[in-house]
């Protein structure tokens, strides 16, 4: 998880250059907790996409050894259902996609750094 810091985050824009917007508060999601999907360099994995996740989704997830459905109170996770929105680590995400089970994504919430590894085409042709 982030550490805070004094210093102020820059603003983050999203896969189209405009002002990264929420992800989902319900749960709180994003690298920062905050329920946006903006990230820095402590953020290995790169929680950047903001999905809307499916019942195909989370049981891919778990199959995968990362169960993001069943809760786990002592981290205040109370597991993830189908539709809630949630920041998914790009690399993770691409990977769902390749194997036909990527779950639909916000683009106004898709912090830019995920065109890194991520064409816009494909986050675009599974848009929510």
């Amino acid at each position: 998880m982030a550490t805070q810091s004094d210093s102020p985050v820059p603003a983050s824009r999203n896969v189209l250059g405009e002002p990264l917007e929420l992800c989902g508060c319900q749960p709180m999601t994003g690298w920062y907790r905050d329920g946006s999907c903006r990230t820095d360099l402590a953020d290995r994995g790169r929680h950047t996409v903001c999905c809307v996740v499916n019942a195909s989704f989370l049981g891919y997830s778990k199959a995968q050894g990362n169960d993001l459905s069943t809760p786990m109170p002592a981290y205040g996770f109370p597991g993830l259902q189908p539709g809630d929105h949630w920041c998914v680590c790009a690399a993770r995400w691409l990977e769902a996609y390749e194997d036909g089970m990527a779950p639909p994504v916000r683009l106004a919430a898709t912090e830019i750094s995920t065109l890194e590894l991520i064409p816009l085409e494909l986050l675009r042709a599974q848009a929510a």
